[in-house]
């Protein structure tokens, strides 16, 4: 065994469902991995929209799972549970996790991990999996963007919006961003997008038309919804596909021509990746490993930290996300 393992640890509960001063530091039983699983000693975790809505009470756990926040983390590999292998003990690892990672230690399946890219930090590895693997699973996997297309990401300057960005160009493909500050369009621009439309002063419909030449763009990744529904059905060229991984506009709209789906043969898509099986999930961290790990070392992608907060002031973190301030990532550090 590589260390001495605590009976318990310290985690980030949430007392009541509320606003982020409902996150109160806890003391838990430092889990034991099962088949399969490692015990990770976490040093950093990121911060994730649905880690606030969990916390509102609107975003509901799996059954049978913990209730302690946090969907992607790094950290060390202390033990492993019977059956792993390809993992050693004291390796470095960034982990996907279904719950945990608001806390010092968290069991995984050992499928769900990888190994901290090269010339990426351990604080910054925290913020890695669930962005890479929602960004991997929606707009690769579900509406299946490739070289020589254009694609707008919607909310560009967000954690998931700069992997997109980042990775869209990697590939091949051109990038249109929206944000809603010039400091953050700068940001768009700074990670890769070749034009940033500030949403709050100008129109991404007309802007993606003009930049197409009116035929409108291949793919949008969307985390807005509401009313921008009908206008991205407008955007989108023949044969185009739009996906969601959120809402935070709304649900529902009150007036959208779904007809302009059958007309111009799209596609609209969306997912959830917690709910998934634990066999999806490794489908879809072993794509990244074989298709997007290697880009780390060629130069090609860089992590986003915004700031950091130790982790007993998760709530203050949980206000700064709610904020939109930031642009990136914001991640919880284990000092």
């Amino acid at each position: 065994m590589l260390a001495n393992i605590p009976a318990t640890q310290t985690v980030i509960e949430i007392k009541e469902p509320g606003g982020p001063e409902v996150l109160v530091p806890g003391t838990r039983p430092v889990p034991e991995p099962k088949a399969g699983e490692v015990l990770i000693r976490i040093a950093s975790a990121g911060i994730n929209r649905a880690d606030c809505l969990q916390r509102m009470g609107r975003y509901p756990m799996p059954p049978g799972t913990s209730d302690i926040p946090g969907l992607e983390c790094a950290g060390t590999i202390v033990k492993l549970g019977d059956g792993v292998s390809g993992f050693i003990e004291g390796e470095e690892v960034c982990a996907l996790l279904v719950a945990d990672g608001y806390g010092e230690y968290a069991a995984v399946p050992a499928v769900q991990c990888l190994p901290v890219p090269q010339g990426v930090s351990m604080i910054d590895a925290g913020g890695l999996m669930e962005t890479f693997c929602t960004v991997w699973t929606n707009v690769f996997d579900r509406i299946h963007l490739k070289a020589g297309e254009v694609f707008l990401q919607q909310g560009g300057s967000s954690g998931i919006g700069i992997t997109a960005i980042q990775l869209a160009k990697a590939f091949g493909v051109k990038v249109l961003a929206t944000a809603g500050s010039e400091e953050k369009c700068q940001a768009c621009r700074d990670f890769g997008a070749d034009v940033a439309i500030n949403y709050r002063t100008e129109d991404f419909v007309e802007i993606g038309k003009k930049f197409t030449d009116g035929r409108g763009v291949d793919a949008i990744f969307d985390m807005v919804g509401g009313d921008y529904i009908p206008r991205e059905l407008d955007l989108l060229a023949r044969e185009g596909r739009l996906c969601f991984v959120a809402l935070m506009g709304g649900a529902r709209v009150k007036d959208a021509d779904f007809g302009i789906i059958q007309r111009k043969h799209l596609t609209v898509t969306g997912s959830t990746l917690r709910r998934r099986s634990v066999a999806g999930k490794a489908q879809i961290v072993a794509a990244l490993k074989d298709k997007v790990w290697p880009l780390w070392s060629q130069g090609k992608l860089r992590p986003c930290t915004y700031k950091t907060f130790p982790l007993a002031e998760a709530s203050k973190a949980h206000a700064l996300m709610e904020s939109s301030q930031h642009i990136g990532k914001i991640i919880l550090v284990n000092q």
